[in-house]
């Protein structure tokens, strides 16, 4: 069974701009031994053969160091290779047809972006987790919409279900986003892109573990 309050801390997300193949795994694991809890599979690049292959590879690494391994928009991805969920964006599958492929213990989170009501549709919906963002400039996403801290602070009094915050979060900027309402924060290039990947996992991690005041 999956467990689902892993759902919190860092949340890394693997992408083809930081990461080359040789490097991949490696990377992941220097990510999880920085305390990363949630890791995503995002590939916009390879052929159906190589995601499966990478995809697999780091299914296993996050089950043999008890990390949430999610991939990005790929349901039938997420099935083939025994992933704990899937992420689903605007033109992905619907989340009830992810849940009809995966099953009831699988873990489905969807992008919000910057709307409170489409979080509170998902949560209905049955979605385990909600993603906001982006809340500061982006070189992965830089065309994405804008989401503030007034949008965490009314999610996080509406919604029972995890909140992930993405979108150019780094360890100065993201302790805002925890004490606003944010329970995961999403990062790509501060943790990938960076030359020590467990050292970068390590200072946002430590995020989590000062005592914040929310609001």
């Amino acid at each position: 069974m999956v467990n689902k309050s892993r759902l919190a801390g860092l949340y890394a997300i693997t992408d083809t701009r930081y990461l080359d193949d040789a490097r991949m795994a490696t990377a992941v694991a220097q990510a999880i031994q920085g305390g990363a809890r949630v890791i995503q599979y995002r590939d916009k690049t390879h052929n159906a053969t190589e995601r499966a292959r990478q995809a697999s590879e780091l299914a296993a690494l996050c089950r043999q160091h008890g990390a949430l391994f999610i991939v990005n928009d790929d349901v039938a991805l997420a099935k083939q290779t025994g992933a704990d969920g899937v992420h689903l964006g605007r033109e992905d599958a619907s989340l009830a047809q992810a849940r009809a492929q995966l099953g009831p213990e699988a873990i489905i989170g969807v992008s919000c972006y910057n709307e409170l009501e489409h979080a509170l549709r998902a949560q209905s919906e049955g979605a385990d987790y909600v993603a906001f963002g982006r809340f500061f400039p982006s070189r992965t996403k830089p065309q994405a919409v804008q989401a503030d801290l007034a949008l965490l602070r009314a999610a996080r009094q509406k919604l029972r279900v995890p909140i992930v915050a993405i979108g150019g979060i780094t360890p100065e900027n993201g302790a805002s986003l925890i004490a606003a309402g944010a329970d995961a924060l999403a990062v790509i290039e501060g943790v990938f892109g960076q030359a020590d990947v467990r050292a970068a996992a390590e200072r946002y991690t430590q995020l989590f573990a000062k005592p914040l005041m929310r609001g």
